[in-house]
């Protein structure tokens, strides 16, 4: 019997992988749950997600629902995959409707969390800690997967049997999911690479060139490698997809909805227009505070981090960011 996935937020990247679940499994059943039963009915209609991924017709055996998720929560089973497509902010009140279940549970929120600086796996250990859970992350792009494009993920938890049936789901012809039991470095790497993504799209629009670029990825994977170990996580974690290559893959694609931000904070927006601009969440916006915090409250040094915060929070121009990067004094490459 095949496992019966719900995802939990219909917005790009959930559908995309929804999508994804859906082709590995066409006999099976892959539910994308929306808060709006109207626009479920619609993408049932369509079959599409029109808001977010339009015109990427949605493969057999994926359907939308809506309402309340108590009864579905009772009775699914342990070989059940729940997958919550929430933003950050989602993440603990979707976590305390999964309560209970001896399905799967992964989230693919990247971030931390704004009001307590918490990872997702940090938040879980609080509000449903008897969950079997962990993170799906990656250099990935909705639109990209949805078109079934070749992409690599990482399915990371501290329990095996998480991570197998993570693999199971989504491990396909264009999606190759790798495991990983190093959580805390998984999560770091896709909480800091969107703030970083927002650093660089600020050099790019401000034409610095394409030295420039590498010097800030190649010194914001240091931070990244910093915070990280300092919260336990292994070095070499930010080395494979969830660090390196998801930095990479935000800090320099088009897609990318944090480094569009850092483009359009170049040109003279405000914050507000950028944000209100994008029509998506950038998670950087709401996670650098936090992940600054964090930091410092580790004796981490994170100046490229602490760059951008002072920057959304308007304490410095896009100007002023690079002076301040730039006149800071020599030291040793090392991290």
């Amino acid at each position: 019997m095949s496992p019966r996935i719900t995802f939990i937020g219909a917005g790009a990247w959930g559908t995309a992988l929804a999508m994804a679940a859906a082709r590995n499994a066409p006999q099976g059943e892959v539910c994308l749950h929306a808060r709006d039963a109207a626009q479920a009915q619609a993408m049932n209609a369509a079959r599409e997600n029109g808001r977010y991924l339009p015109g990427l017709a949605w493969p057999q055996g994926l359907r939308a629902i809506s309402g309340d998720l108590t009864e579905r929560v009772r009775h699914s089973r342990a070989d059940d995959v729940w997958v919550v497509a929430t933003p950050m902010a989602g993440l603990r009140e979707t976590l305390k409707t999964l309560q209970g279940t001896p399905a799967t549970v992964a989230w693919l929120c990247k971030g931390f969390e704004a009001d307590t600086g918490l990872m997702p796996h940090e938040v879980q250990a609080q509000v449903a800690p008897e969950l079997l859970a962990g993170a799906l992350s990656g250099p990935s792009f909705a639109q990209e997967v949805a078109k079934d494009q070749p992409t690599a993920l990482v399915a990371a938890s501290p329990h095996a049997q998480v991570r197998q049936a993570l693999v199971q789901v989504f491990h396909g012809h264009h999606l190759r999911v790798y495991a990983n039991d190093d959580i805390v470095g998984v999560e770091v790497g896709g909480a800091v690479k969107n703030v970083l993504a927002i650093a660089t799209g600020l050099c790019d629009g401000l034409g610095l060139g394409l030295n420039a670029r590498a010097a800030l990825i190649t010194r914001g994977l240091a931070e990244m490698t910093r915070l990280g170990v300092a919260l336990g996580a292994r070095a070499e974690t930010f080395m494979g997809l969830s660090g390196l290559g998801d930095l990479v893959l935000t800090a320099t694609g088009d897609l990318s909805r944090n480094r569009k931000v850092g483009g359009l904070l170049a040109q003279g927006l405000s914050l507000q227009q950028a944000v209100e601009s994008l029509g998506h969440v950038a998670e950087g916006v709401y996670s650098a505070r936090t992940v600054a915090a964090r930091a410092q409250a580790l004796g981490v040094d994170m100046p490229i981090a602490q760059a951008v915060v002072e920057l959304l929070e308007g304490r410095l121009q896009a100007r002023q960011a690079v002076q301040v990067l730039m006149g800071r004094d020599p030291r040793g490459e090392g991290l």
